[in-house]
């Protein structure tokens, strides 16, 4: 793999165990990267540990008056050269080749990970960490990858340097072999303490970076309550927090550095010392001694690289931990055993639907299942082709509600899936689940771009721009975003929209989300509180143009407002859990007491005065309605 050949056609499926685990499983997909690395690192090493025994000969060449071996000398000399050069240069090229594809593979991973996931992702794992796991994480665990080849390269040459010294001089060469692996390992007792102090720099980094996403995310509420300095002041707490973790950490590697130092100085010392006094008992030439202490010189190169693979080793060890986390997150709980296996309950539900599942063939191959929605867990049913809302009294339980009725993760182990024309939308591969159902949060995110790139939505069908943004009632917006765009440009298409839409108010985001929503024409559209934040007479003609866009198109709407139920075809009050009501707005509202309080806002006390009957027991056609679910069920 070539950087010019990136990203990669399938990042492959990732060892997400543990953490080493993971970087193993790195290691193992670019084992042609690394072998390429090795091989041009041994060349430069090697080429590196040659100069002392060249020089050493040259010396006694010019000792002996030896023209010939002079010359060959210098022809040694010119090959080493080459070598240094060319490995350098080559090792340099596939060492940055290895880091970028390596970190570059994460990313992807990453990205389809938060693809596969959704919503549902921030709610299982922190944003702030997976935007340290996809920013400064990825690098961390390139460099591991990386670094492992030239490790290995220099411990060959290291080794090849040892044995040329047994072999070149033998009594020298004893205390070469014997010094060399007290200096690799001095470090090796120092190794936990670093890490410890780096995990703590790193989890104290994480925090402030959590803390400044939730400062800028929130800095118009936190201007509107005059608590920005409080949230700013929080954030240098905890940014010297970083800075002192961080201190404290560089001392213990400074410390590790220092031995690395050190160390090899008073081997070089030793080397010199106990050779001078060979050299004046003639048991050693002096052309010996000058090699040997070259290569004591030379070695503290690939010395280095032991000290770089282990401080590689302890930055990414955690960094590939916390990959490993975000990458062995699921759908659900039981997403791997669920797969392509059927359960009593789907079934027990399919024949409480009333029928078998029928199939939608899409132009471009796949089928999908067609017809009602329907919830076993909460007895919710949304008969296809009808704008059906849905109303709890309890905001959370809504928005949980939609996340199942969009196939996420169940709330409970156990909990049957929810069902498309009798099939399981868990149980469907996660493209076609999407496909067939969109569920829009009541805070939808605007990603930056233009207008244009907004909706601009994969696999859209047949609804226009033009026409969805008319049924969100986005004159407004268009007009705000044209004032706002820089001079030249004409059509509010190709104005900016800001990271998250911070420019545009809530009401404005949350109609633009609408419209991206409707243009996406979905077979199933869940729509949570789409309105909660635009005044009243836009919220009415918003409802009907959601009516009117979306006939003979299955739409679910969580809502509490009169404007948008009195739309619907049909309305489900959902008390405790389960369903509890069916039937239009104005029958809920003349026969439910409970409906009644919710959707009107009434008091205990206006509850009794105007309804002194049975609270549990709804009329009308929604009692009928519901009891044949039931029974069905």
């Amino acid at each position: 793999m070539q950087i010019s050949d990136l990203p990669y056609p399938d990042p492959g499926v990732p060892d997400a165990r543990s953490g080493p685990r993971f970087l193993w499983w790195l290691g193992r997909g670019q084992l042609g990267g690394q072998l390429k690395s090795l091989a041009w690192g041994v060349l430069h090493h090697v080429g590196i540990a040659g100069l002392p025994f060249v020089v050493g000969t040259g010396v006694e060449a010019a000792v002996d008056r030896d023209g010939g071996r002079l010359v060959l000398v210098g022809a040694l000399l010119v090959v080493c050269g080459i070598a240094i050069s060319l490995g350098d240069t080559m090792l340099h090229r596939t060492a940055v080749t290895n880091w970028i594809t390596a970190a570059a593979r994460v990313q992807q991973l990453l990205a389809r990970k938060t693809a596969q996931l959704g919503a549902a992702l921030t709610r299982q794992v922190a944003a702030g960490e997976v935007v340290a796991v996809s920013t400064g994480d990825v690098e961390k665990i390139g460099w591991f990858v990386e670094a492992v080849s030239r490790f290995l390269a220099a411990a060959v040459a290291v080794v090849v340097l040892c044995v040329g010294l047994l072999v070149y001089a033998p009594a020298l060469g004893v205390v070469i072999a014997i010094g060399v692996p007290v200096l690799a390992l001095a470090v090796l007792p120092l190794l936990p303490r670093a890490t410890k102090r780096a995990d703590a720099q790193r989890e104290k980094a994480g925090r402030a970076t959590e803390l400044a996403s939730d400062t800028v995310a929130g800095l118009r509420v936190l201007r509107g309550i005059g608590g920005e300095e409080l949230f700013l002041g929080r954030y240098r707490e905890a940014s010297q927090e970083v800075r002192a973790a961080a201190v404290h950490s560089a001392r213990m590697w400074a410390v590790i550095a220092a031995i690395q130092v050190v160390l090899p100085g008073l081997l070089l010392v030793t080397v010199v010392w106990y050779g001078a006094s060979l050299v004046r008992d003639g048991r050693i030439a002096v052309g010996e001694l000058v090699t040997v202490f070259s290569a004591v010189a030379v070695m503290n190169y690939p010395l280095r690289h032991f000290e770089e693979i282990a401080m590689a080793y302890s930055f990414s060890r955690p960094s590939a931990k916390r990959a490993a986390r975000v990458l062995s997150l699921t759908r659900t709980d039981a997403e791997a055993a669920a797969a392509g296996s059927g359960t009593e309950a789907g079934a027990a539900a399919a024949t409480a639907v009333g029928s078998a599942a029928d199939v939608l063939v899409l132009p471009d191959g796949p089928q999908l299942p067609e017809g009602d929605l329907y919830d076993p867990a909460t007895g919710v049913l949304a008969p296809a082709g009808d704008l059906t809302a849905v109303v709890c009294g309890d905001p959370d339980l809504a928005g949980r509600l939609a996340a199942r009725l969009g196939g996420h993760p169940a709330e409970a182990a156990g909990d049957p899936s929810v069902l498309l024309g009798g099939a399981a939308l868990d149980e469907l591969p996660l493209a076609a689940a999407r496909t067939c159902v969109l569920v829009q949060d009541k805070d939808p995110v605007l990603l930056s771009g233009t207008l244009r790139e907004l909706l601009d939505v994969p696999g859209a069908r047949h609804v226009p721009a033009a026409d969805a943004l008319a049924a969100a009632q986005c004159g407004d917006v268009l007009d705000a975003l044209l004032q706002s765009a820089p001079d030249g440009v004409t059509d509010p298409m190709d104005a900016r929209i800001t990271e998250r839409g911070r420019s545009l108010s809530g009401g404005q985001r949350q109609r633009l989300a609408l419209a991206r929503s409707l243009v996406a024409d979905p077979q199933v559209l869940v729509l949570d509180e789409p309105t909660s934040a635009v005044d009243s007479h836009t919220e009415a003609r918003i409802a009907d143009g959601v009516a009117r866009l979306r006939a003979g198109r299955t739409t679910v709407v969580l809502a509490s407002s009169p404007l948008l139920l009195d739309r619907a075809d049909r309305v489900v009050l959902v008390h405790e859990g389960r369903a509890a009501a069916v039937g239009t707005h104005r029958e809920l509202l003349a026969g439910d007491r409970r409906y009644r309080a919710v959707v009107t806002r009434e008091t205990d006390e206006e509850q009794r005065l105007a309804e002194p009957s049975d609270p549990h027991v709804p009329d009308g056609r929604g009692r009928e309605e519901l009891t044949g679910i039931e029974e069905s069920a």
